[in-house]
């Protein structure tokens, strides 16, 4: 038997830095964006005493932990407890078009695939209600991925609000050479509050952005994009300001950094207007590689289960 899944990737259109919390972690205030830069898991049982076997193909995959260590096989891991399971043997095979460590959240994608996979596979009555509970426990990110669409988030991002919204928005996606972890990045940020350069942000400031989201106009959309990780993501690499500001020169909207970066997202005006600035984007040579994405996408689906 196999089950096929595939979760998208997001892009945060607002994320607020609150402040650092006594586990370690920060409180966020962010509004998630799911697009259609997707990854696809497919599960089959394993073999009696095969343990979880994980394969990952794509593009830069050398830095994606195998077996236990990956974010895909901790997911089922904590699905077999839920169920009653003892050391389930399972292969997990990920296709990832989602890139890899660079704050697009497709780790998160892989282990809300896995989950919902494996509900299929192993036919389970675990509801979504549970299965969320499960993907918070795995990482800040994993319910989005689960949810999908467009949805406000708060405590680590893992308490979602879904987010109503008119606009279909089209991004232009510059990859970067290298990658940048989400810890390190968080390390930074920091550093730069401690020092003064940065200052945590209030909870209550996206007002605009979602009455710009509900009336569904990019101009109006692209004026309240902000990401408080930008600073400490550009402070550990300082070329991706030639990266934002070529981006902006060749006509779109705004540009970002993605989370924790360290890709680089573009809002274009239009459809036509995202491949014309993704073909210029290309030839300036300014990125690794250059993808048109569409969201909002539909969160971690079941495609085939048989």
């Amino acid at each position: 038997m196999t089950s096929i899944c595939v979760a998208p990737g997001k892009v945060n259109l607002s994320l607020r830095i609150l402040g650092l919390r006594p586990d370690g972690y920060h409180d966020i205030s962010t509004v998630f964006h799911a697009v259609s830069l997707t990854d696809e898991v497919r599960v089959t049982r394993g073999g009696p005493g095969a343990g979880r076997v994980v394969t990952t193909m794509g593009e830069r995959v050398e830095s994606v932990p195998s077996g236990d260590a990956n974010i895909a096989a901790r997911a089922a891991l904590a699905l077999a407890r839920v169920a009653g399971m003892d050391d389930p043997d399972v292969t997990i095979d990920i296709i990832k078009a989602i890139p890899v460590a660079a704050g697009m959240a497709g780790g998160s994608a892989d282990a809300a695939a896995t989950l919902v996979a494996l509900r299929a596979l192993w036919g389970l009555a675990t509801t979504d209600d549970e299965l969320t509970g499960i993907a918070a426990s795995l990482g800040s990110d994993v319910p989005f991925s689960l949810l999908g669409g467009t949805a406000k988030g708060t405590g680590r991002g893992e308490i979602l609000t879904p987010v109503l919204t008119a606009a279909t928005l089209h991004w232009v996606v510059a990859l970067s050479e290298g990658e940048l972890s989400t810890p390190e990045v968080y390390a930074a940020w920091d550093r730069l509050a401690e020092s003064g350069h940065v200052v945590a942000s209030s909870a209550d400031v996206d007002g605009p952005l979602l009455a710009a989201l509900r009336h569904g106009d990019p101009r109006e959309i692209a004026r309240h994009l902000v990401n408080d990780l930008e600073p400490a993501a550009l402070s550990l690499r300082p070329s991706l300001r030639g990266v934002l500001d070529m981006g902006l020169e060749l006509g779109a909207l705004a540009g970002m950094v993605s989370g924790s970066g360290p890709t680089c997202v573009f809002l274009a005006e239009s459809r036509d207007a995202a491949i014309s600035l993704a073909a210029e984007l290309a030839g300036a040579g300014v990125a690794r590689g250059v993808r048109h994405a569409v969201g909002p996408a539909p969160g971690a689906r079941l495609v085939l289960s048989r």
